[in-house]
């Protein structure tokens, strides 16, 4: 029989029809990418003046900005979705409520090689991604106008790359978005009724339990969630409690860097090179908010940060979009125990 689950975060209900009896070979498929001759890639070693001015980057060599020997670059990106310079300018018209379009659009660059993904990156250039972003993090939470910003990565066509060359983005917006928001204000809910964070109580729960936990190190826990949206979604979580990712121990990112990199060497080889995004969840920037003093009271202490990694396996069409429902076939606990099994075998 199917089954509806109910994401005990967010109250978001999913539709588990394991009984279509889905392989991981039967979603087996080789991503579609855009790629270019690497002379011409504007993310590539030597085109660097096809970029805006970097922001941000990790050089070992001494060399001098916008030139080559960068390990990891990070530049505004030339099409962004926001912009940076103006003001809010917060206004109604009846039920509508608009604003200016401010904001900041940020590429990562991930490394100057033109063709790889994560499971092949050395584990402490990647480590170095990670640094970047907490780098970036930082920074852009020195603008009050910011109050979210969004870290995620597009793997393939399907999964909305423009670009084959590795690379991540940044988005700050001036909202907090409806799904963090949703997150929040559960956790925030949950804080003040037990005093315990509800990401806390979840991993707890789930290492009791055993059967979704995909791979544990010393720092960090992947689990396939209980109410997953798609085949092979998983969620890494600090163990240790941690509301934001930028102010995370670099023990801790390294090993993120150390489980991402083996994981996804799993997962590749199960499903071939499908195409996924991968969205870090982590607190909001804590500006004040006028007449909310304690808006972010309790933070630290009832957020988890966390990583949702999403193959790009299955349709979402009018059904998910007329109720808000995924339709997942393949079960977590499935998932979890034939990741399991290939990540032993590794």
């Amino acid at each position: 029989m199917p089954e509806l689950r109910k994401d005990p975060i967010v109250e978001r209900w999913v539709i588990i029809a394991a009984e279509r009896g889905q392989r991981p070979s039967d979603f087996r498929v080789e991503t579609l990418t855009v790629d270019i001759n690497p002379k011409a890639c504007p993310l590539c070693p030597n085109n660097e003046d096809r970029t805006p001015p970097e922001v941000y980057a990790i050089r070992l060599d001494g060399s001098r900005p916008n030139t080559p020997g960068w390990l990891v670059r990070v530049v505004p990106n030339k099409f962004p979705a926001l912009r940076l310079e103006g003001e809010l300018n917060r206004r109604g018209l009846g039920l509508f409520d608009r604003m200016s379009g401010i904001g900041a659009h940020e590429v990562v660059i991930e490394t100057p090689e033109h063709s790889a993904d994560w499971d092949a990156f050395p584990e402490d250039q990647l480590h170095r991604v990670f640094l970047a972003y907490q780098a970036r993090l930082q920074a852009l939470r020195q603008d009050s106008r910011f109050r979210y910003l969004l870290v995620f990565r597009n793997y393939g066509l399907q999964a909305g790359a423009s670009l084959a060359h590795p690379h991540s983005q940044i988005i700050a917006l001036p909202i907090v978005p409806q799904l963090p928001k949703e997150k929040l204000t559960a956790a925030r809910r949950y804080y003040l009724e037990k005093e315990r964070c509800l990401f806390c109580d979840l991993l707890f729960q789930e290492q009791e339990l055993r059967n979704r936990v995909v791979w544990e190190s010393e720092h960090i826990i992947v689990l396939s969630p209980f109410a997953a949206r798609f085949p092979y979604e998983l969620h890494f979580f600090p163990k240790g409690h941690n509301h934001d990712f930028a102010s995370e121990m670099e023990s801790v990112l390294l090993d993120l860097a150390i489980v991402m990199k083996r994981v996804l060497m799993a997962l590749k080889k199960l499903l071939g090179q499908a195409a996924y995004n991968l969205v870090l969840q982590t607190a909001p920037n804590p500006v004040p908010r006028p007449g909310h003093p304690d808006y972010w009271g309790t933070l630290p202490y009832d957020y988890h940060w966390h990583l949702e990694f999403l193959p790009r396996l299955t349709r979402v069409a009018g059904f998910e979009w007329g109720t808000g429902f995924f339709i997942n076939p393949v079960a977590p606990e499935a998932a979890a125990e034939v990741l399991r099994e290939t990540l032993s075998a590794l």
